[in-house]
């Protein structure tokens, strides 16, 4: 078979004429063949490629060219063959299958964990130049020498997933035990803008509580609808502006106290509760926008899904959630996200572009993850 096999391709590159002079750099195979070493050596033999310049993939287009070439084969197989043979060779191949996709999975797995460990030494690099960065060890650029190491060692190639598991967890475990008090400061500092941000909305709450007391604050009485679209409608005004003057905890805690009064409205039309929905998404994309610029993209994700709420055809609020999608790394509903925004607005610039970074990065995903299959099986 292996001999066939290099007369075969030797064939096809006769028949390709290439040219004299001209010789073949790489070659990319396609199909679960590939993974067989005779056949990896059969190509390199036949091609007369260097070793380490093949690479191989199984790809949906081969899964069924070569599904179909099997069933071909099984329904014209010979009347010697008897049917009870057929049907045990269709069942070896569904097993196979299925174990081809466990392993399959494993493979994401692992690439995903290894992304993360070397995500983890990419933050810890980047944090010696930080705020806190002179409370990180000295000794933290070996640390991260050696983790980087690791990744490319031949351990690290033959790991399986609960070994990576167990690796991720003892990296960032040991990453806070050495860097203890860089880890203590983060959190101090988080706990001191949670406060701070508290602090602010229940000022905003409060700071007209004078003048305007009977206007604005007392949130139980039946104000009538045009009365209180301007309370809303004033607070998103300041928000506005405080926004544009770069002061985004206080614009959230008025884009927040806007939307506490969209909830106290009584006794709308159709007419009115369509008018306070289409202010209640405006309100909530802007706090959105805040929470982002306030590098909190949990709650601007929060935020976005209660504007998808309101309307789930909105371009703005799939774009805005793309946009946190991808803050959080989350290609796949990043994609899905833009993709459909771009539907409802095929000509909006921002999410044509938006679109094309996430497309960028699923690529380099892929190519991870491609790259981790063929040390797998190479």
């Amino acid at each position: 078979e292996r001999d066939s096999l290099v007369e075969l391709i030797q064939s096809a590159i006769a028949q390709a004429d290439m040219g004299e002079g001209v010789s073949i750099s790489s070659i990319e195979a396609l199909g679960g063949g590939c993974r067989i070493p005779w056949v990896k050596d059969a190509i390199i033999e036949a091609s007369g490629l260097e070793d380490g310049k093949l690479s191989h993939s199984l790809d949906d287009t081969s899964v069924a060219l070569g599904a179909a070439l099997i069933r071909e084969y099984i329904v014209t197989e010979t009347s010697e063959e008897s049917q009870a043979t057929s049907t045990e060779r269709g069942e070896k191949l569904l097993q196979d299958e299925k174990v081809m996709a466990v392993r399959d999975e494993e493979i994401g797995a692992i690439a995903d964990l290894r992304n993360k460990i070397e995500a983890h030494i990419l933050e810890m690099r980047s944090a010696k130049h930080s705020k806190h960065g002179k409370l990180l060890p000295e000794t933290i650029d070996s640390y991260l020498d050696q983790l980087d190491d690791w990744l490319f060692s031949e351990e690290s190639d033959n790991a399986t997933k609960d070994q990576m598991i167990e690796k991720y967890e003892k990296t960032i475990q040991d990453s806070k035990e050495r860097c203890k008090e860089y880890y203590e400061a983060l959190e101090n500092e988080e706990r001191a803008k949670e406060r701070e941000m508290e602090e602010e909305a229940k000022k905003a709450q409060l700071e007209r509580a004078g003048e305007e007391e009977d206007e604005d604050d007392h949130d139980n009485r039946r104000l009538p609808k045009k009365r209180r679209m301007e309370i809303v409608m004033k607070n998103k005004a300041e928000a506005n502006e405080l926004f544009s003057d770069g002061n985004f905890k206080f614009a959230a805690a008025r884009y927040t106290k806007a939307l506490s009064h969209c909830a106290k409205f009584v006794d709308l039309s159709p007419e009115d509760s369509e008018e306070v929905s289409g202010v209640k998404l405006s309100l909530n994309l802007n706090l959105a926008l805040a929470y982002m610029k306030l590098e909190k993209p949990e709650q601007a994700l929060r935020v976005c899904n209660d504007a998808i709420n309101i309307d789930e055809n909105s371009a703005k609020a799939l774009y805005r959630r793309a946009s946190v999608y991808y803050e959080l790394k989350k290609w796949d509903d990043a994609k899905k996200d833009a993709k459909k925004a771009s539907e409802l607005a095929p000509s909006d610039k921002a999410i044509k572009k938006l679109g094309d970074r996430v497309d960028i990065m699923l690529k380099r995903q892929k190519a991870k993850e491609k790259k981790m299959a063929q040390k797998m099986f190479g």
